[in-house]
């Protein structure tokens, strides 16, 4: 399901007002936030936002083809390390 477009995306309050900060001044720093569930809106578009994945923090520069998608698809939280492998050479010996 998604979120009505009534209500319109949802972006967690002190992020947007770090990203309307940023935005006003111009400078080229770093935000750093928990919030996975929040929107990538416009007014981000040129910036470097950091996302906890539970461990790190994940550097997303934020591009116009990043804008409606969520910011924790980009920050896996889970390390696939491949399936389990056959046990071939346990069974040639």
């Amino acid at each position: 399901m998604s979120r009505s477009v009534k209500k319109g995306p949802f972006i967690e309050k002190s992020l947007y007002k770090k990203v309307l900060e940023l935005s006003k001044s111009g400078e080229r720093k770093m935000i750093k936030t928990y919030s996975r569930c929040s929107t990538i809106i416009p007014e981000m578009v040129g910036g470097t936002i950091s996302v906890y994945n539970g461990k790190t923090w994940v550097p997303v520069y934020i591009t116009e083809n990043l804008v409606g998608h969520k910011l924790g698809e980009f920050a896996p939280t889970r390390i696939f390390r491949g399936h389990a492998g056959s046990d071939k050479k346990a069974s040639a010996k």
